[in-house]
């Protein structure tokens, strides 16, 4: 997977693994029944796994996107994405700037970069990002720290940059047609797939909106 053959329909509707509501399932189980249900890239972000678990963690699950032919991005850990021949990373504003995780790993992997402003967004797409992840669009339980972005603010970073945008926050089923016309390529989402007790049926039914709600972005 090349960074230059990263399409805007890779990011309709992008999986970030959660372990927190596995139960007796495995997140290989898990992740294979969201590819399955229609995700498109998948990003690994286990933020509670010590290296040596995560490692191992991101070689099976890189195995399993390889076979659904999905891009596989490891969130923040540099190391480990290089180690295992990922197909990228995402980073946050306080993580590693784009352009020093390029130099890093390479021009032919993908780089993601989080951004909350139009004065982010132009900074990442300038150090070289391949994609931003905007958020959080609407209120998230999933990251403590994740600060509010409205619609505007959204379509105003879509409008800003020539990369593709994807949107994160506290995205469901229920209000994702709400983010239709704002630019966006697709939805990023973690608990309205890994919490929910079908991730499968959860994501074949995000896939469909996501596919009529931005297939024209």
């Amino acid at each position: 997977m090349h960074a230059d053959k990263l399409k805007p329909e890779d990011l309709r509707l992008y999986a970030i693994t959660d372990r927190r509501w596995l139960g007796e399932k495995t997140l290989a189980e898990d992740v294979e029944a969201v590819l399955k249900g229609g995700a498109t890239m998948l990003q690994l972000r286990e933020k509670h796994l010590d290296t040596e678990d995560f490692r191992k963690e991101a070689e099976a699950i890189k195995k399993i996107c390889a076979a659904y032919r999905v891009p596989f991005i490891i969130n923040d850990n540099v190391d480990v994405a290089k180690a295992i021949g990922a197909d990228g990373v995402h980073v946050g504003q306080s993580d590693m700037a784009a352009m020093d995780v390029r130099t890093r790993l390479g021009d032919d992997k993908i780089i993601g970069v989080s951004a909350s402003t139009v004065k982010e967004a132009l900074e990442a797409e300038r150090e070289g990002a391949d994609y931003l992840g905007v958020g959080a669009v609407f209120a998230t339980g999933t990251k403590d720290d994740a600060s509010a972005v409205s619609h505007e603010t959204l379509k105003a970073i879509c409008d800003a940059v020539a990369i593709p945008v994807v949107a994160i926050g506290g995205i469901t089923a229920d209000n994702l047609p709400e983010l239709s016309g704002t630019g966006i390529c697709g939805v990023s989402v973690i608990s309205a797939l890994f919490a929910q007790a079908d991730p499968f049926q959860a994501a074949k039914t995000l896939r469909t909106l996501s596919d009529r709600c931005f297939s024209q972005a």
